[in-house]
Formats: C-alpha cells, structure tokens, sequence
C-alpha cells in the first residue's frame, strides 16, 4: 500500500476544491452569527460519556481509546449535537441559546446521510424554547444554508417522531422490539411491518400500519388528525405540524409531508425535517427538536436544530 493513501471513507481538500469550502464556510458563519447564533468550537475528543448520551447510533459510529492520562475512555466526536448539549448545560442559563459550528466529525462507518467517515458537520442549534417558532426559525435557517449553497430547487420533508413514540407508548415492547420497529420505519418496509405485527400483538396493529403509508402533501396532516384522533399525544404532535407548515416561509422549497420518518438518532424525540434535492439521491441537511439530550449534564432543555456536511456541499456549485 502506497504511503500517501487515505484509509477508505476518509478524504481531503485540496486546491480550489479547498477554497471554495473556505468561501462558503466563511458565507455561513455569517448568515448565521447575522440571525443570532453564537459560533462554538468543540474539542475533537471527550469522555465518552459525554459523546454518547443515550444514542446508540451515536455510540456505533463513535471511535473509542484508552486516555494513558486518565485511564478513562475518550471518544472522537462522530456528531456534535451531544457536545452542543453539554455546553449550553455548562452554561447553566434559562434563557433561550443559540449555537452554531463548522467542525470536522469522525466515523466508524458511513451512513446514509453523510458522504464520507469524515465529513465536515455545519449546523445551528437553538435551545431553551419549546416554541414551534423556535422549530420555524431552525428550518427557515437550514433552507437559506441550502439557499446559499445554490441548491435549488429543494424538497423540505416534514414528520414528527412523537407519533410513533406515541404508539410505541400504548404497546408492552422490549427495547429489542422497540429498535427492530424503528429500524422496520427507517426502512420503510411495509413487509416487514407485516411480518412484525403478525409475530406480535400490538394493541394498534392498523394506527403502525397507517402511519407507515401517510406521506405526501399537506392534506396527509387532516387524515392523520383522523387516524390518531383517539390518541392525544400523538393528535398534539400532527398539530403542531400543522401549525408548523402555516408559520413556514417556504418560498423557496416545496414542502412534503412524511409523518413514517425517523431519524438515525434516537435522541429526536419531536418534529423532524429534512432537505432534498432531485439531483442527489439522499438528503441533503436534516435537523428535528431533541427536547432533554441535555439532562444527563444535570439541565434538561427543549432543544431544535440541524445538520450537513459542508465539506459535500460545497463542492456542488
């Protein structure tokens, strides 16, 4: 093996590749330090326990070492938003806070989000405000990062997790189960739902089935208010995405309703949102509300944001 070569999932810039990820690093920060969101610069290692939280996707893509130091473990950050909680807790404010960053990230392996193992993560974060303005503010945010980075046109996908926790909720599921039904949903695999609910009783057998297929415009949220009209945690959680969709200033995005979406993060604990575009076969920047990551730092706060590899994007204009 030649010295020179990088292990695979892992790249560089060089060039005019790497200036134009300079030009429009340097464009972001500003759009974002202009609407408010103080710039952070987290360590690229920590504790463990401070990376992982209760995310076991996180802890899979996390690489983990023995500190000679301490003789604890550290974690090289595969995604900021754990670090983002720990500072805002740090702060111990209750007022409404507002993040952002450009760092590079590291994991074990890719996913269906990232373009490499080594991608350079963007992003804003808004915490202290259970507001479905702060959820409107965040998305508007993301959709002028898009804006700016010349993707257009852009699909914004809207969904909200609480109505699958919600069910969840109403059945007697083991933590395997609960993980093989959301990863059943990531999948959007009808079969398998099938198969899932004929080796297991659910109480709402037809409300996961239901859920599975309510995709598409905005009038999927009246059929969905129908569906879970029995269900107030789950009605509450497609009103807010009702109110969400009326408060958006969407002109430059066209808005899909996909209320079977879940993230690879089980923090998401809200709404969630992701960005597209027809040229790219994945999204493009993804975000939701993860109200009480921060608890296991002794402060629990609501909490919205989003995500993208800068490094990807902007070697798309």
């Amino acid at each position: 093996m030649s010295t020179w070569q990088l292990p695979e999932g892992i790249d560089e810039l060089t060039g005019e590749p790497a200036l134009a990820f300079e030009s429009v690093r340097r464009q972001l920060l500003d759009l974002y330090t202009e609407k408010g969101f103080g710039l952070v610069i987290p360590p690229m290692v920590e504790y463990v326990e401070s990376l992982l939280l209760t995310s076991d996707s996180v802890d899979e893509k996390t690489f983990k070492f023995l500190d000679s130091s301490s003789g604890k473990m550290l974690g090289v950050h595969a995604d900021i938003t754990p670090q983002i909680a720990r500072i805002d807790a740090k702060r111990a404010s209750d007022k409404v806070e507002k993040y952002c960053y450009v760092n590079a990230i590291l994991q074990t392996k890719a996913d269906d989000f990232y373009a490499s193992r080594s991608p350079i993560q963007a992003g804003a974060e808004l915490y202290g405000s259970d507001d479905i303005l702060a959820d409107v503010e965040v998305i508007e945010l993301m959709l002028d990062s898009l804006t700016m980075l010349s993707i257009d046109p852009i699909v914004l996908s809207l969904g909200n997790v609480a109505i699958f926790n919600a069910l969840v909720a109403q059945e007697d599921l083991s933590n395997d189960q609960i993980v093989k039904l959301r990863q059943i949903f990531a999948r959007r695999s009808a079969p398998d739902l099938v198969e899932f609910i004929d080796n297991i009783a659910l109480n709402n057998a037809d409300k996961f089935s239901a859920l599975m297929k309510l995709e598409g415009d905005a009038s999927v949220l009246g059929e969905a208010l129908e569906v879970f009209d029995d269900l107030p945690a789950a009605k509450s959680a497609i009103e807010d995405l009702i109110e969400i969709s009326n408060q958006l200033n969407t002109a430059n995005a066209k808005v899909v309703i996909d209320l079977a979406e879940l993230k690879a993060y089980e923090y998401h604990t809200g709404v969630v949102f992701s960005a597209y575009n027809e040229c790219y076969s994945k999204a493009l920047a993804q975000g939701g509300r993860y109200n009480g990551l921060s608890a296991s730092f002794g402060q629990s706060r609501a909490a919205t944001g989003f995500s993208f590899d800068l490094k990807f994007l902007s070697q798309t204009k």
